[in-house]
């Protein structure tokens, strides 16, 4: 169960600057840090950020199991936090990472290579 904002860990500076959508939650960009590839994208409420913040490992809201998990607890393919940062309208963070192993659930690097819709020119 997903913690209530105003009893989040989060720093309040953090939490005060973060535009939630209707079910609390920012999307959170994963991306290598080394190579820039960008690997998925998943869900954060305070308390998942918080996690991530504090622990150096990604933590993310399932919407569909509606519980927290540890990117990598399962799998193995865990991703490491080098370091993270809110876009300039607070909806969305990008969380850079040492990724290892594939970050999607497939198995596969990316989440990303799933089907080009329109080709580089």
């Amino acid at each position: 169960m997903r913690v209530d904002p105003s009893a989040s860990r989060l720093d309040p500076r953090i939490a005060a600057r973060l535009k939630r959508n209707e079910d609390g939650l920012v999307a959170a960009i994963a991306q290598q840090h080394d190579t820039g590839e960008v690997l998925m994208l998943a869900w954060m409420d305070d308390e998942a950020l918080h996690r991530t913040l504090t622990t150096g490992r990604c933590t993310y809201w399932s919407r569909s199991r509606q519980e927290y998990w540890v990117k990598g607890e399962t799998s193995g393919h865990v991703q490491r936090v080098v370091s993270v940062a809110l876009d300039c309208d607070g909806d969305a963070v990008l969380v850079r990472v040492d990724q290892a192993g594939g970050a999607c659930h497939t198995g596969d690097r990316t989440c990303f290579d799933a089907g080009v819709l329109l080709a580089e020119s």
